[in-house]
């Protein structure tokens, strides 16, 4: 997918940057051609050896390198590539690209490219939501600088929250949505992801543990292959993706509304936990505690998404695929979804207690169809999502 597309890889210095061995494999086995950039402190964390032999090609490391600018130059390196990757994006040199320093090579060849840049950001939780690193963030945001990542997750330091540098399947689809010409150019899908809050009052509300993640990295793919993509999310605890149209909503109902707004679309995929139930006439103050007992909560059914599009007698998308949240039983009560849905296939998956799914980074699906009932293994989301996006669009090509 990305044959003889050429990257120039920026390594910078984090414990993230073991995983950019694993990145230039990958897009290597894509087909690209990469040319690292090896920072000084990414040289305490990665060699220059195993760059270089993993990527086929010498590693650029000095600015004042008298061999590098007589034969090529900063200038010719940065802008002879199709796109410049960050990865690890450190604190500093987010910080040194939103005020254009240059005072190494990295920063230099950043400063003097036309090239689009994607970049994906690793450090502590605390350095992430300092304020400095969002005034960054914003300015690169508004630079048109790429973003992928970060994720929330443990860190190397023990603590916990958003800074983990996203997942190299996450990354290599975000090169691919940055660089895309692919099999879904010029198709339009729609992705709903994430939990949806509906109210008990206005402190109060009802929800689920779905991270969002599954969804975000279903369109992520799918927009690395080319499409255009409408991503509806509720209230997710992962970012949404780069490069694709965001419609935030917070209930089911608005969810629909959404949904429906976005029609026409080729394909759409209902990722989104959607609460079965919201509460009648919540209240618009406060719910108080009194010693007459618990408040009485009357619950109404909400509107069933997925079976609405996939009923729809005109303007139906021309594939249909909702997923099946189950603790037991779970390919036959998924095979009985589908069928009272009128989807044309669902993904089934066990959330059942100690399985880690809900609200994890790694998903287990079993694809059921007309046909048949698929059994994926386990494995990260971004490759559930890879696989899953790949046999949408041999779908689409077929003429689904």
């Amino acid at each position: 997918m990305l044959a003889s597309k050429r990257i120039l890889l920026i390594i910078g210095g984090g414990i993230a940057a073991f995983k950019s061995l694993d990145l230039i494999r990958r897009l290597r086995e894509q087909g690209a051609e990469v040319t690292p950039v090896l920072t000084r402190a990414g040289s305490e964390f990665v060699t220059p050896l195993s760059v270089s032999a993993l990527a086929g090609r010498k590693v650029f490391q000095e600015l004042f390198d008298l061999t590098d600018e007589a034969e090529m130059g900063h200038i010719e390196l940065s802008r002879s590539a199709d796109l410049i990757v960050v990865a690890p994006a450190t604190a500093d040199l987010m910080a040194k690209m939103a005020g254009g320093q240059a005072d190494d090579l990295a920063s230099t060849l950043l400063l003097a490219t036309d090239t689009p840049v994607l970049i994906a950001p690793s450090m502590n939780v605390r350095m992430w939501q300092h304020a400095a690193t969002q005034r960054n963030l914003a300015i690169l945001r508004g630079d048109g600088i790429g973003f992928v990542g970060p994720n929330e997750g443990d860190m190397a330091c023990g603590e916990h929250g958003p800074g983990r540098m996203a997942e190299v399947p996450e990354i290599v689809a975000a090169v691919q949505a940055a660089l895309a010409d692919g099999p879904l150019k010029g198709r339009r899908v729609l992705v709903t992801s994430g939990p949806t809050h509906e109210p008990i009052d206005p402190v109060r509300y009802i929800a689920n543990r779905s991270s969002g993640a599954q969804g975000t990295a279903i369109a992520r793919a799918l927009g690395a292959l080319g499409a255009e993509v409408v991503f509806v999310t509720g209230p997710a605890s992962v970012p949404p993706p780069e490069g694709v149209k965001v419609v935030r909503v917070e209930t089911a109902q608005e969810m629909l509304a959404a949904v429906e707004a976005a029609l026409p679309v080729d394909a759409a995929i209902f990722a989104a936990a959607v609460a079965d139930w919201h509460v009648a006439g919540a209240s618009q103050s406060k719910l108080k505690k009194t010693k007459g007992g618990l408040p009485k909560l009357e619950f109404a059914e909400n509107p069933d998404i997925l079976a609405r599009v996939s009923q729809m007698t005109t303007g139906r998308p021309g594939l249909v695929i909702g997923f099946a949240a189950e603790t037991d039983d779970v390919v036959e009560n998924a095979t009985a979804k589908r069928a009272r849905k009128g989807c044309d296939w669902i993904l089934a998956n066990d959330v059942g207690h100690g399985t880690g799914i809900m609200g994890g980074s790694e998903n287990a699906v079993t694809l059921i169809s007309a046909e048949d009932a698929e059994i994926w293994p386990r494995m990260p989301k971004a490759e559930v999502a890879q696989k899953l996006v790949e046999r949408i669009a041999k779908a689409l090509l077929d003429g689904h």
